[in-house]
């Protein structure tokens, strides 16, 4: 299950498919620097995306 907390980096490790997912909210910059330590919610944050519409399509992926 894919939550809030986790980071970007461990929500691809652990689910691949979820990589077009987060292009889909436009979140292009999976393999930067910041990827690798911020969480989904800090993310959905910075890019103003509705975190629990994020989570729901992930969990889904």
């Amino acid at each position: 299950m894919i939550t809030k907390d986790m980071t970007i980096a461990q929500v691809i490790e652990e689910k691949e498919n979820c990589a077009p997912v987060f292009m889909e909210f436009g979140m292009h910059c999976l393999g930067c620097a910041i990827a690798h330590g911020e969480t989904v919610e800090q993310a959905a944050e910075v890019h103003g995306i509705d975190l629990g519409a994020l989570i729901d399509a992930l969990n889904k992926a």
